[in-house]
């Protein structure tokens, strides 16, 4: 049997080696527009502000590995065109333009997602390689990576803008500020971070922003890029800003070209995928950012693209692919950040997030000793858990604090996929020590005073 993989970064990379790692006879051709593979586009920031010190890091896997599996990758191959009913994929390579033609049994799209490009005056600038008036920047790409690090190298670069305050605007603004720059950080929501964290916890982190020297603009749109050739001021609804670089950083979409007129979709692109990670074409598997995936907190199919879940659904696709039967177990969106020493963590669906939903759901905020205050240090934890109203079903969690519990997240998780209650979470077996919780720790507490 032969499998084609089309696109090769976390979700690729991991199908394309379970395939050839649960049957060593299978043929499987991964075809990629790049020429690298597992870019860890988390660690850009790290990079940029000088933690990580070599990029190369950042990679878990390469062609040349992929290739002494047994797993045939033809990097540089831009997929263009899918014809479902002869089972046959067409394209260029882009070192040479000369066309190619592949043909298989089943199919798994790893096509990815890039970065939203909103309709700004004065963005785009078609003579540049990623369309982006000069001095503007994405970061998702290795590549992209690099020009970043090369552009704020440059003593003339001064003062950056960074517009989204997401995950990747608030670590690339510390990074920015570890570079000693002057930074802007905008964002059109009231609030930073706000579709993963509730105003309980992104106030100290808007705080700890301030307190670094970050000027920080919130509830405020960037309308205009100006500069003659490349970015000088950016205005927005309420004022006008000079600087010398800025990065784009409001979300992502799918790569929906090669199949939306023939796969059903979401509104926005993503894939339809049952729990087998198949679509609605026969033989023909969605997986990663390209891809809808099911949200044990909400109950419906969401976009959350994530290298956790591209990477768990590869693997369920490769196995399906290969006739077996295994089913993904939903997704809960957990993901975890450190801004400037404060450490946050979140899960599931926050309380506002919720409601936007159309969920009936209360909540429960906490502050508790990390450990028995008797011992000779401890920190404050903030933790909140939002959970339906009737049933009292877990749908999220939020965790903040000086000290690092990002990882206790992932109970909360545990609890969302697996239809859990506040009162259930509350009586669960978590261990005891002075050393490191209290008798009912912060963790059960915020479940046991919830009402």
């Amino acid at each position: 049997m032969k499998i084609i993989v089309i696109g090769c970064n976390h979700a690729g990379t991991w199908a394309a080696k379970t395939l050839k790692a649960t049957d060593p006879k299978c043929q499987v051709v991964a075809y990629d527009r790049n020429d690298n593979i597992s870019f860890l586009a988390c660690g850009i920031a790290l990079w940029v502000g000088g933690t990580v010190k070599d990029p190369e890091g950042l990679f878990y896997a390469s062609p040349e590995g992929l290739e002494s599996e047994g797993i045939s990758v033809r990097m540089g191959y831009d997929v263009t065109e899918i014809d479902w009913n002869a089972k046959k994929i067409r394209g260029k390579i882009l070192a040479t333009g000369a066309a190619f033609e592949d043909n298989y049994d089943k199919l798994i799209l790893a096509a990815g997602s890039w970065p939203v490009m909103p309709p700004i005056e004065g963005l785009t600038d078609p003579n540049t390689e990623y369309g982006l008036k000069k001095g503007i920047f994405f970061s998702k790409l290795y590549q992209q990576g690099r020009d970043i690090i090369n552009e704020i190298s440059k003593p003339e670069v001064k003062r950056v803008m960074v517009i989204g305050a997401g995950y990747i605007g608030v670590e690339l603004v510390e990074a920015f500020k570890n570079r000693g720059k002057e930074v802007i950080l905008t964002e059109a929501m009231p609030r930073v971070m706000a579709n993963y964290f509730d105003k309980e916890i992104t106030d100290e982190a808007e705080k700890r922003i301030r307190d670094a020297g970050i000027e920080l603009h919130l509830g405020e749109t960037v309308k205009k890029f100006e500069g003659d050739g490349r970015l000088q001021r950016v205005i927005t609804d309420k004022g006008a800003y000079d600087v010398d670089m800025a990065v784009l950083s409001v979300g992502f979409r799918p790569n929906s070209d090669l199949y939306k007129d023939h796969l059903k979709t979401l509104p926005n692109g993503a894939i339809k995928v049952n729990m087998k990670m198949e679509t609605s074409e026969k033989d023909v598997y969605a997986i990663g950012d390209c891809a809808a995936v099911h949200s044990c907190a909400s109950g419906k199919d969401e976009y959350i693209a994530l290298a956790t879940n591209a990477v768990r659904m590869g693997i369920v696709a490769a196995c399906n692919a290969l006739g077996q039967s295994v089913e993904y177990v939903g997704t809960q969106g957990s993901n975890a950040i450190c801004v400037f020493g404060y450490n946050m963590a979140s899960t599931g669906l926050s309380e506002e997030a919720a409601k936007a939903k159309g969920l009936k759901v209360k909540s429960n905020f906490f502050r508790d000793a990390e450990r028995p205050e008797f011992m000779p240090t401890y920190e404050e934890v903030a933790v909140k858990i939002v959970y339906e109203e009737d049933s009292g079903r877990l749908v999220g969690a939020q965790i903040a604090s000086n000290h690092n519990h990002a990882e206790a997240i992932h109970a909360f998780s545990l609890a969302i996929q697996n239809g859990m209650s506040v009162r259930q979470f509350a009586l669960s077996d978590f261990f005891f020590l002075p050393h490191y919780n209290k008798p009912l720790s912060w963790m059960t507490m915020v479940a046991y005073t919830a009402k």
